[in-house]
Protein backbone atom coordinates (compact mmCIF):
# COMPACT_ATOMS: atom_id res chain seq x y z
CA UNK A 1 0.00 0.00 0.00
CA UNK A 2 2.91 2.31 0.78
CA UNK A 3 4.35 1.61 -2.69
CA UNK A 4 0.97 2.27 -4.30
CA UNK A 5 0.73 5.68 -2.62
CA UNK A 6 4.24 6.53 -3.83
CA UNK A 7 3.40 5.43 -7.40
CA UNK A 8 0.13 7.43 -7.35
CA UNK A 9 2.07 10.60 -6.55
CA UNK A 10 4.41 9.93 -9.48
CA UNK A 11 1.40 9.38 -11.76
CA UNK A 12 -0.22 12.64 -10.65
CA UNK A 13 3.03 14.55 -11.16
CA UNK A 14 3.23 13.25 -14.74
CA UNK A 15 6.44 11.31 -14.11
CA UNK A 16 4.80 7.93 -14.82
CA UNK A 17 2.60 7.78 -17.91
CA UNK A 18 2.92 4.13 -19.01
CA UNK A 19 0.06 1.61 -19.12
CA UNK A 20 1.30 -0.40 -16.11
CA UNK A 21 1.76 2.49 -13.67
CA UNK A 22 -0.04 1.57 -10.45
CA UNK A 23 -1.12 -1.84 -11.73
CA UNK A 24 -0.83 -4.73 -9.20
CA UNK A 25 1.39 -7.64 -10.32
CA UNK A 26 2.27 -10.98 -8.74
CA UNK A 27 5.69 -12.58 -9.24
CA UNK A 28 6.49 -16.30 -9.44
CA UNK A 29 8.55 -17.30 -6.42
CA UNK A 30 11.66 -18.26 -8.40
CA UNK A 31 12.23 -14.63 -9.47
CA UNK A 32 14.38 -12.74 -6.97
CA UNK A 33 12.76 -9.73 -5.29
CA UNK A 34 14.95 -7.48 -3.17
CA UNK A 35 13.93 -7.57 0.49
CA UNK A 36 11.07 -10.00 -0.24
CA UNK A 37 11.42 -13.70 0.54
CA UNK A 38 12.09 -15.83 -2.55
CA UNK A 39 11.74 -19.55 -1.77
CA UNK A 40 11.22 -21.47 -5.05
CA UNK A 41 8.47 -23.14 -2.96
CA UNK A 42 11.20 -25.25 -1.33
CA UNK A 43 12.29 -25.87 2.24
CA UNK A 44 15.82 -25.36 0.91
CA UNK A 45 15.19 -21.61 0.43
CA UNK A 46 12.50 -21.11 3.07
CA UNK A 47 14.40 -18.22 4.73
CA UNK A 48 16.13 -16.74 1.64
CA UNK A 49 15.71 -12.96 1.18
CA UNK A 50 17.58 -11.73 -1.95
CA UNK A 51 19.73 -8.59 -1.91
CA UNK A 52 18.69 -7.77 -5.50
CA UNK A 53 15.72 -8.09 -7.87
CA UNK A 54 15.48 -9.96 -11.17
CA UNK A 55 15.90 -7.74 -14.23
CA UNK A 56 12.33 -8.48 -15.40
CA UNK A 57 10.98 -7.39 -12.00
CA UNK A 58 13.08 -4.20 -12.11
CA UNK A 59 11.68 -3.39 -15.57
CA UNK A 60 8.13 -3.65 -14.21
CA UNK A 61 8.95 -1.54 -11.16
CA UNK A 62 10.52 1.14 -13.38
CA UNK A 63 7.23 1.23 -15.29
CA UNK A 64 5.37 1.78 -12.02
CA UNK A 65 3.83 -1.67 -11.54
CA UNK A 66 3.22 -2.57 -7.89
CA UNK A 67 4.43 -6.01 -6.75
CA UNK A 68 1.76 -7.29 -4.35
CA UNK A 69 3.26 -10.71 -3.62
CA UNK A 70 4.93 -13.93 -4.73
CA UNK A 71 3.04 -16.88 -6.18
CA UNK A 72 3.20 -20.57 -5.34
CA UNK A 73 4.88 -22.95 -7.79
CA UNK A 74 6.18 -26.49 -8.14
CA UNK A 75 9.36 -26.81 -6.09
CA UNK A 76 12.26 -25.33 -8.10
CA UNK A 77 9.82 -25.29 -11.07
CA UNK A 78 9.89 -29.10 -11.24
CA UNK A 79 6.36 -30.32 -11.85
CA UNK A 80 3.23 -29.69 -13.90
CA UNK A 81 0.56 -29.28 -11.22
CA UNK A 82 1.92 -26.93 -8.46
CA UNK A 83 1.51 -29.88 -6.07
CA UNK A 84 5.24 -30.41 -5.41
CA UNK A 85 5.43 -27.11 -3.47
CA UNK A 86 6.78 -27.34 0.09
CA UNK A 87 3.89 -25.05 1.11
CA UNK A 88 1.14 -27.24 -0.32
CA UNK A 89 -0.81 -27.23 -3.59
CA UNK A 90 -2.51 -24.33 -5.35
CA UNK A 91 -6.09 -24.95 -6.46
CA UNK A 92 -7.64 -24.04 -9.80
CA UNK A 93 -10.00 -21.04 -9.40
CA UNK A 94 -12.23 -22.47 -12.15
CA UNK A 95 -12.77 -25.62 -10.05
CA UNK A 96 -10.91 -25.96 -6.73
CA UNK A 97 -10.97 -29.76 -6.93
CA UNK A 98 -8.55 -29.54 -9.87
CA UNK A 99 -4.94 -28.43 -10.24
CA UNK A 100 -4.05 -25.07 -11.85
CA UNK A 101 -1.18 -26.62 -13.84
CA UNK A 102 2.47 -25.88 -13.27
CA UNK A 103 5.03 -24.97 -12.55
CA UNK A 104 3.66 -21.39 -12.77
CA UNK A 105 0.32 -22.52 -11.36
CA UNK A 106 0.23 -19.88 -8.65
CA UNK A 107 0.68 -17.07 -11.17
CA UNK A 108 -2.02 -18.45 -13.50
CA UNK A 109 -4.42 -18.99 -10.58
CA UNK A 110 -3.82 -15.45 -9.24
CA UNK A 111 -4.71 -13.92 -12.62
CA UNK A 112 -7.72 -16.22 -13.14
CA UNK A 113 -9.01 -15.45 -9.62
CA UNK A 114 -8.67 -11.68 -10.23
CA UNK A 115 -6.16 -11.34 -7.39
CA UNK A 116 -3.93 -9.31 -9.72
CA UNK A 117 -4.13 -7.93 -13.25
CA UNK A 118 -1.15 -9.92 -14.50
CA UNK A 119 1.67 -12.08 -13.20
CA UNK A 120 5.14 -13.20 -14.24
CA UNK A 121 5.99 -16.85 -14.67
CA UNK A 122 8.87 -18.89 -16.05
CA UNK A 123 8.66 -21.54 -18.77
CA UNK A 124 11.17 -24.41 -18.98
CA UNK A 125 8.98 -26.94 -20.78
CA UNK A 126 5.54 -25.34 -20.86
CA UNK A 127 5.31 -23.91 -17.35
CA UNK A 128 3.60 -20.69 -18.49
CA UNK A 129 1.46 -22.02 -21.34
CA UNK A 130 0.11 -25.15 -19.62
CA UNK A 131 -1.20 -23.43 -16.44
CA UNK A 132 -2.59 -20.63 -18.66
CA UNK A 133 -4.53 -23.31 -20.53
CA UNK A 134 -5.76 -25.02 -17.35
CA UNK A 135 -6.87 -21.72 -15.74
CA UNK A 136 -8.35 -20.04 -18.82
CA UNK A 137 -5.92 -17.12 -19.11
CA UNK A 138 -3.34 -15.99 -21.70
CA UNK A 139 0.29 -17.05 -21.22
CA UNK A 140 3.30 -16.44 -23.45
CA UNK A 141 6.82 -17.83 -23.59
CA UNK A 142 8.95 -15.48 -25.71
CA UNK A 143 11.93 -16.46 -27.88
CA UNK A 144 14.83 -17.64 -25.72
CA UNK A 145 16.96 -14.64 -24.75
CA UNK A 146 14.25 -11.99 -25.23
CA UNK A 147 13.69 -11.50 -21.49
CA UNK A 148 16.73 -11.41 -19.19
CA UNK A 149 17.12 -14.47 -16.95
CA UNK A 150 19.19 -12.46 -14.46
CA UNK A 151 17.61 -13.05 -11.06
CA UNK A 152 15.68 -16.14 -12.17
CA UNK A 153 16.71 -19.09 -9.99
CA UNK A 154 17.75 -21.57 -12.66
CA UNK A 155 16.24 -24.98 -13.36
CA UNK A 156 17.37 -25.68 -16.94
CA UNK A 157 19.48 -22.74 -18.10
CA UNK A 158 19.27 -23.50 -21.83
CA UNK A 159 15.46 -23.84 -21.63
CA UNK A 160 14.22 -21.33 -19.01
CA UNK A 161 12.48 -18.16 -20.16
CA UNK A 162 10.39 -15.58 -18.27
CA UNK A 163 7.02 -14.50 -19.64
CA UNK A 164 3.64 -12.94 -18.75
CA UNK A 165 0.33 -14.48 -17.65
CA UNK A 166 -2.53 -12.07 -18.36
CA UNK A 167 -6.29 -11.82 -18.78
CA UNK A 168 -6.15 -11.12 -22.52
CA UNK A 169 -3.80 -10.81 -25.50
CA UNK A 170 -3.60 -7.01 -25.34
CA UNK A 171 -2.31 -7.17 -21.75
CA UNK A 172 0.13 -9.90 -22.77
CA UNK A 173 1.65 -7.73 -25.52
CA UNK A 174 1.82 -4.72 -23.18
CA UNK A 175 3.64 -6.60 -20.40
CA UNK A 176 6.00 -8.42 -22.79
CA UNK A 177 6.97 -5.09 -24.36
CA UNK A 178 8.08 -3.82 -20.95
CA UNK A 179 9.96 -6.87 -19.67
CA UNK A 180 11.82 -7.59 -22.94
CA UNK A 181 15.23 -5.93 -22.79
CA UNK A 182 18.90 -6.60 -23.49
CA UNK A 183 20.85 -7.25 -20.29
CA UNK A 184 24.64 -7.57 -20.22
CA UNK A 185 24.31 -9.41 -16.89
CA UNK A 186 22.73 -12.34 -18.79
CA UNK A 187 25.11 -13.94 -21.30
CA UNK A 188 22.16 -15.42 -23.25
CA UNK A 189 20.33 -12.08 -23.56
CA UNK A 190 19.64 -10.92 -27.12
CA UNK A 191 19.72 -7.32 -28.34
CA UNK A 192 16.47 -6.80 -30.26
CA UNK A 193 14.97 -3.73 -31.88
CA UNK A 194 11.55 -5.26 -32.64
CA UNK A 195 10.06 -5.43 -29.14
CA UNK A 196 7.20 -2.97 -29.77
CA UNK A 197 4.78 -5.87 -29.42
CA UNK A 198 1.64 -3.75 -28.95
CA UNK A 199 1.91 -2.70 -32.62
CA UNK A 200 0.90 -6.28 -33.48
CA UNK A 201 -2.55 -5.87 -31.88
CA UNK A 202 -4.23 -5.89 -35.29
CA UNK A 203 -7.27 -7.95 -36.24
CA UNK A 204 -6.00 -9.35 -39.53
CA UNK A 205 -4.83 -12.85 -40.55
CA UNK A 206 -5.61 -12.70 -44.26
CA UNK A 207 -3.17 -14.79 -46.27
CA UNK A 208 -1.33 -16.12 -43.21
CA UNK A 209 -0.40 -19.79 -43.50
CA UNK A 210 -1.07 -21.87 -40.39
CA UNK A 211 0.27 -25.42 -40.07
CA UNK A 212 -1.56 -28.02 -37.97
CA UNK A 213 0.72 -30.97 -37.03
CA UNK A 214 -0.99 -34.34 -37.56
CA UNK A 215 1.34 -35.71 -34.88
CA UNK A 216 -0.45 -33.57 -32.25
CA UNK A 217 -3.89 -35.05 -32.99
CA UNK A 218 -3.28 -38.72 -32.32
CA UNK A 219 -3.95 -41.18 -29.52
CA UNK A 220 -3.74 -39.60 -26.06
CA UNK A 221 -5.42 -36.31 -26.96
CA UNK A 222 -8.77 -35.77 -25.23
CA UNK A 223 -11.51 -35.57 -27.92
CA UNK A 224 -13.04 -32.43 -26.36
CA UNK A 225 -9.64 -30.68 -26.48
CA UNK A 226 -9.19 -31.75 -30.11
CA UNK A 227 -12.62 -30.41 -31.14
CA UNK A 228 -12.09 -27.04 -29.40
CA UNK A 229 -8.66 -26.50 -30.97
CA UNK A 230 -9.81 -27.44 -34.48
CA UNK A 231 -12.82 -25.12 -34.10
CA UNK A 232 -10.37 -22.31 -33.28
CA UNK A 233 -8.53 -23.14 -36.52
CA UNK A 234 -11.85 -22.81 -38.39
CA UNK A 235 -12.41 -19.35 -36.86
CA UNK A 236 -9.02 -18.21 -38.19
CA UNK A 237 -9.78 -19.80 -41.56
CA UNK A 238 -13.00 -17.77 -41.82
CA UNK A 239 -10.95 -14.63 -41.17
CA UNK A 240 -8.76 -15.38 -44.20
CA UNK A 241 -5.97 -17.59 -42.86
CA UNK A 242 -4.93 -20.69 -44.80
CA UNK A 243 -4.73 -23.82 -42.61
CA UNK A 244 -3.04 -27.05 -43.62
CA UNK A 245 -2.18 -30.32 -41.91
CA UNK A 246 1.44 -31.51 -42.04
CA UNK A 247 3.86 -33.96 -40.46
CA UNK A 248 6.10 -32.26 -37.88
CA UNK A 249 7.96 -35.49 -37.00
CA UNK A 250 10.16 -36.26 -33.97
CA UNK A 251 7.28 -35.52 -31.55
CA UNK A 252 7.71 -38.88 -29.80
CA UNK A 253 11.36 -38.06 -29.04
CA UNK A 254 10.63 -34.70 -27.40
CA UNK A 255 9.77 -36.04 -23.92
CA UNK A 256 12.92 -38.18 -23.40
CA UNK A 257 15.12 -35.47 -24.96
CA UNK A 258 13.68 -32.73 -22.75
CA UNK A 259 13.84 -34.66 -19.48
CA UNK A 260 17.41 -35.80 -20.17
CA UNK A 261 18.64 -32.25 -20.85
CA UNK A 262 16.52 -30.53 -18.19
CA UNK A 263 17.48 -33.04 -15.48
CA UNK A 264 21.18 -32.77 -16.39
CA UNK A 265 21.07 -28.97 -16.12
CA UNK A 266 19.05 -29.17 -12.90
CA UNK A 267 21.64 -31.51 -11.39
CA UNK A 268 24.32 -28.93 -12.12
CA UNK A 269 22.30 -25.82 -11.16
CA UNK A 270 21.05 -27.21 -7.85
CA UNK A 271 24.52 -28.30 -6.74
CA UNK A 272 24.95 -24.86 -5.12
CA UNK A 273 22.28 -25.58 -2.50
CA UNK A 274 24.48 -27.29 0.07
CA UNK A 275 23.61 -25.58 3.36
CA UNK A 276 26.88 -23.63 3.47
CA UNK A 277 26.34 -20.15 2.03
CA UNK A 278 22.59 -19.53 2.36
CA UNK A 279 19.25 -21.28 2.73
CA UNK A 280 18.34 -24.29 4.83
CA UNK A 281 21.02 -26.20 6.78
CA UNK A 282 20.33 -29.46 8.63
CA UNK A 283 21.58 -29.51 12.21
CA UNK A 284 23.12 -32.19 14.37
CA UNK A 285 25.79 -33.41 11.95
CA UNK A 286 29.54 -33.24 12.37
CA UNK A 287 31.60 -33.27 9.21
CA UNK A 288 31.09 -31.45 5.94
CA UNK A 289 29.93 -34.36 3.77
CA UNK A 290 27.42 -35.58 6.33
CA UNK A 291 26.03 -32.06 6.60
CA UNK A 292 25.74 -31.82 2.79
CA UNK A 293 23.92 -35.15 2.61
CA UNK A 294 21.48 -34.43 5.44
CA UNK A 295 20.79 -30.86 4.24
CA UNK A 296 20.00 -31.94 0.68
CA UNK A 297 18.00 -34.96 1.85
CA UNK A 298 15.80 -32.82 4.09
CA UNK A 299 15.80 -29.61 2.03
CA UNK A 300 14.65 -31.00 -1.33
CA UNK A 301 11.30 -32.69 -2.00
CA UNK A 302 10.84 -36.07 -3.79
CA UNK A 303 10.37 -34.67 -7.33
CA UNK A 304 13.47 -32.45 -7.12
CA UNK A 305 15.57 -35.35 -5.78
CA UNK A 306 14.25 -37.59 -8.58
CA UNK A 307 15.38 -35.12 -11.25
CA UNK A 308 18.74 -34.44 -9.60
CA UNK A 309 19.43 -38.19 -9.52
CA UNK A 310 18.36 -38.63 -13.15
CA UNK A 311 20.53 -35.67 -14.21
CA UNK A 312 23.54 -36.90 -12.27
CA UNK A 313 23.12 -40.32 -13.88
CA UNK A 314 23.00 -39.05 -17.49
CA UNK A 315 26.06 -36.85 -16.89
CA UNK A 316 28.11 -39.59 -15.24
CA UNK A 317 31.09 -41.29 -16.85
CA UNK A 318 29.96 -44.11 -19.09
CA UNK A 319 26.48 -42.69 -19.67
CA UNK A 320 27.27 -39.13 -20.87
CA UNK A 321 27.63 -40.18 -24.53
CA UNK A 322 24.76 -42.66 -24.44
CA UNK A 323 22.18 -40.25 -23.02
CA UNK A 324 23.16 -36.60 -22.70
CA UNK A 325 25.06 -36.16 -25.99
CA UNK A 326 22.41 -38.15 -27.83
CA UNK A 327 19.71 -35.86 -26.36
CA UNK A 328 21.63 -32.79 -27.58
CA UNK A 329 21.76 -34.28 -31.09
CA UNK A 330 18.01 -34.95 -31.08
CA UNK A 331 17.42 -31.40 -29.78
CA UNK A 332 19.22 -30.09 -32.89
CA UNK A 333 17.07 -32.36 -35.10
CA UNK A 334 13.88 -31.02 -33.46
CA UNK A 335 15.02 -27.47 -34.21
CA UNK A 336 15.66 -28.46 -37.86
CA UNK A 337 12.13 -29.95 -38.09
CA UNK A 338 10.67 -26.63 -36.90
CA UNK A 339 12.88 -24.71 -39.34
CA UNK A 340 11.46 -26.77 -42.22
CA UNK A 341 7.92 -26.10 -40.98
CA UNK A 342 8.46 -22.34 -40.66
CA UNK A 343 9.86 -22.16 -44.17
CA UNK A 344 6.28 -22.94 -45.19
CA UNK A 345 4.05 -21.64 -42.37
CA UNK A 346 3.67 -18.39 -40.42
CA UNK A 347 2.72 -20.29 -37.30
CA UNK A 348 1.91 -23.75 -35.98
CA UNK A 349 -1.43 -24.34 -34.27
CA UNK A 350 -2.23 -27.11 -31.81
CA UNK A 351 -3.32 -27.97 -28.28
CA UNK A 352 -1.40 -26.85 -25.19
CA UNK A 353 -1.98 -30.06 -23.23
CA UNK A 354 -3.57 -33.45 -24.01
CA UNK A 355 -6.31 -32.94 -21.39
CA UNK A 356 -7.91 -30.27 -19.26
CA UNK A 357 -6.79 -29.79 -15.64
CA UNK A 358 -6.56 -33.11 -13.76
CA UNK A 359 -7.97 -33.55 -10.28
CA UNK A 360 -5.78 -32.79 -7.28
CA UNK A 361 -3.68 -35.82 -6.21
CA UNK A 362 -4.25 -37.58 -9.56
CA UNK A 363 -0.76 -36.96 -11.02
CA UNK A 364 1.79 -37.17 -8.21
CA UNK A 365 1.42 -40.93 -7.81
CA UNK A 366 2.48 -41.41 -11.45
CA UNK A 367 5.38 -39.05 -12.38
CA UNK A 368 5.66 -40.52 -15.90
CA UNK A 369 2.04 -39.61 -16.64
CA UNK A 370 2.76 -36.08 -15.40
CA UNK A 371 5.80 -35.86 -17.71
CA UNK A 372 3.75 -36.99 -20.72
CA UNK A 373 1.37 -34.06 -20.13
CA UNK A 374 4.10 -31.76 -21.49
CA UNK A 375 4.25 -33.43 -24.91
CA UNK A 376 2.96 -30.40 -26.90
CA UNK A 377 4.90 -27.69 -25.08
CA UNK A 378 8.46 -28.94 -24.49
CA UNK A 379 9.61 -28.90 -28.14
CA UNK A 380 9.12 -25.12 -28.13
CA UNK A 381 11.70 -24.78 -25.32
CA UNK A 382 14.11 -27.25 -26.92
CA UNK A 383 14.08 -25.12 -30.09
CA UNK A 384 14.06 -21.75 -28.25
CA UNK A 385 10.85 -20.68 -30.02
CA UNK A 386 8.04 -18.35 -28.88
CA UNK A 387 4.65 -19.83 -27.99
CA UNK A 388 1.36 -18.47 -26.67
CA UNK A 389 -1.64 -20.12 -25.00
CA UNK A 390 -5.06 -18.55 -25.60
CA UNK A 391 -8.37 -19.81 -24.11
CA UNK A 392 -10.52 -21.48 -26.79
CA UNK A 393 -13.39 -23.08 -24.87
CA UNK A 394 -14.30 -25.45 -22.06
CA UNK A 395 -14.87 -29.17 -21.72
CA UNK A 396 -18.12 -30.82 -20.54
CA UNK A 397 -17.07 -30.19 -16.90
CA UNK A 398 -16.55 -26.46 -17.50
CA UNK A 399 -12.75 -26.69 -17.34
CA UNK A 400 -10.83 -24.36 -19.70
CA UNK A 401 -9.11 -25.54 -22.89
CA UNK A 402 -6.10 -23.70 -24.33
CA UNK A 403 -5.09 -23.13 -27.95
CA UNK A 404 -1.32 -23.06 -28.55
CA UNK A 405 0.25 -20.96 -31.30
CA UNK A 406 3.96 -21.53 -32.00
CA UNK A 407 6.11 -19.15 -34.04
CA UNK A 408 9.59 -19.05 -35.48
CA UNK A 409 12.34 -17.32 -33.49
CA UNK A 410 11.66 -13.57 -32.99
CA UNK A 411 8.16 -13.86 -34.51
CA UNK A 412 6.20 -12.95 -31.37
CA UNK A 413 4.39 -10.21 -33.30
CA UNK A 414 2.86 -12.74 -35.70
CA UNK A 415 1.68 -14.86 -32.76
CA UNK A 416 0.21 -11.83 -30.99
CA UNK A 417 -1.58 -10.74 -34.18
CA UNK A 418 -3.07 -14.20 -34.77
CA UNK A 419 -3.98 -14.66 -31.09
CA UNK A 420 -5.54 -11.18 -30.93
CA UNK A 421 -7.57 -11.83 -34.10
CA UNK A 422 -8.85 -15.12 -32.69
CA UNK A 423 -9.67 -13.52 -29.34
CA UNK A 424 -11.68 -10.74 -31.03
CA UNK A 425 -13.63 -13.27 -33.13
CA UNK A 426 -13.85 -16.11 -30.63
CA UNK A 427 -15.67 -14.04 -28.03
CA UNK A 428 -14.46 -12.79 -24.65
CA UNK A 429 -14.12 -16.28 -23.21
CA UNK A 430 -11.78 -15.06 -20.44
CA UNK A 431 -14.42 -12.57 -19.27
CA UNK A 432 -17.31 -15.02 -19.08
CA UNK A 433 -16.00 -17.92 -17.03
Amino acid sequence: MKKAVEIQKRIESGELTGPLAGVPVAIKDNLCTEGLRTTCSSRMLDNFVPAFSAEAVLNLEKAGAVVIGKTNMDEFAMGSTTETSFYGPTKNPRNPEHVPGGSSGGSAAAVAARECFFALGSDTGGSIRQPASYCGVVGMKPTYGTVSRYGLIAYGSSLDQIGPLTRNVEDCATVLELIASYDKKDSTSIQRTDTDFTRALVEDVKGMRIGIPKDYFTEGLNPEVSVAVLKAAEVLEKKGAVTEEFDLSLVEYAIPTYYTIAAAEASSNLERFDGVKYGFRAGGEEGLHRMYRKTRSQGFGPEVKRRIMLGTFVLSAGYYDAYYLKALRVKAMIKEAFDRAFAKYDCILGPVAPTTAPRLDASLSDPLKMYLGDIYTISVNLAGLPGISVPCGTDSRGLPIGLQLIGDCYQEKKLIQIAYTYEQCGGSYHETI
